[in-house]
């Protein structure tokens, strides 16, 4: 039997981040030059590849669902126990899963801890792959509240909707979580997603730095707590955050560049007033502002996305960003 092999994409946050958990309204796009594969192969015994020190061999995808439910996760492998997991739960009453047990490799070059999703891109590749290999349809909408249900409900990783959802659909999608545009079916909650066509994309950067991101709960505990204690200012800034999206979609689709570099900057300073940063993190914004782009964090932070406007901008732009030890590229916004 030929290998299957499923990828997931890295992502970037447009517009909006971070009032996805919150209600809010944001847009993402994919980012193809990083992704994260899964390559399912006939195996005697269901087994997961990931070079850990841990037994992860089951005689069946029966006893590998026993097996977390009773012993929890352990390792890198987790996400990708979590997915299959899930992936079980999910065909309970709906499909047979009667095919043969198979071996799963996981390869990323996705950078790690930048914020460009890697670990969810590493489970949408994953449920991809069973997808294919069992004959399992799941639409997008709900393989992105699937997705995330890996990580909030089997691992108690904190996470949103908007990763997963621009995995699951790739290309750009404008996202709304407002409470009155969220559905649920079989238990799995969903927004409502658009993507958006383009014929042609807006000059996007993106640079990540080498010295890593902090983890998102460090931004979205402090986050969270003020939001559910109804802080002002968090309320308010949840509304500007969704609403620079709004108007996003409408400046993305008529192609105004001036207006959108104005939105990426306006989204990034709300942020500084309202959370704590990582000084590093904003010295590389405030470095890309400097050469005349505009600049953001793709998400939680160590990664920025803005937008140029010629290649001699851009260039400017590489060399100021070398010069604090980042990385900076042109992001392919379609699969690859």
């Amino acid at each position: 039997m030929t290998p299957i092999v499923t990828r997931a994409f890295a992502r970037a946050g447009l517009l909006g981040n971070p009032s996805d958990g919150y209600g809010g309204k944001t847009i993402s796009l994919i980012v193809s030059n990083f992704w994260a594969e899964a390559i399912l192969t006939p195996s005697p015994i269901l087994a997961i590849d990931m070079s850990d020190p841990f037994e992860q061999s089951f005689s069946s995808i029966a006893e590998l669902r026993q097996h977390v439910v009773e012993h929890g996760y352990y390792g890198g492998e987790r996400l990708v126990k979590a997915a299959i997991k899930r992936f079980a739960d999910y065909c309970d009453g709906r499909h047979e899963l009667t095919r043969p047990c198979f071996r799963i490799a996981i390869r990323s070059n996705i950078p790690l801890q930048v914020g460009l999703a890697g670990s969810s891109a590493i489970i949408i590749a994953t449920l991809r792959g069973l997808m294919q290999w069992y004959e399992v349809t799941i639409p997008p909408y709900l393989l992105a509240s699937l997705a995330l249900s890996a990580e909030l409900d089997e691992l108690g990783i904190p996470a949103g909707l908007q990763d997963r959802v621009v995995q699951a659909y790739e290309g750009i999608v404008y996202m709304d979580f407002a409470r009155s545009a969220m559905k649920d079916e079989g238990g799995l909650v969903f927004g409502s997603y658009e993507p958006i066509e383009l014929d042609s994309f807006p000059n996007f950067y993106i640079s990540y730095s080498t010295r890593g991101s902090e983890p998102t709960e460090v931004l979205h505990g402090d986050l969270k707590r003020r939001y559910q204690a109804g802080e002002p200012a968090v309320l308010q800034a949840m509304d500007q955050w969704a609403e620079f999206a709004r108007e996003g979609k409408d400046v993305l689709l008529r192609g105004d560049d001036v207006r959108l570099a104005e939105l990426i900057d306006a989204n990034f300073d709300l942020r500084r007033r309202m959370c704590r940063l990582n000084p590093h993190h904003v010295e590389m914004v405030e470095t890309a502002r400097g050469v005349g782009c505009s600049a953001k964090y793709c998400g939680s932070g160590g990664a920025i996305l803005g937008t140029y406007f010629d290649e001699a901008m851009f260039n400017r732009l590489g060399k100021a960003l070398h010069s604090l030890g980042c990385h900076v590229f042109k992001p392919h916004l379609r699969p690859v």
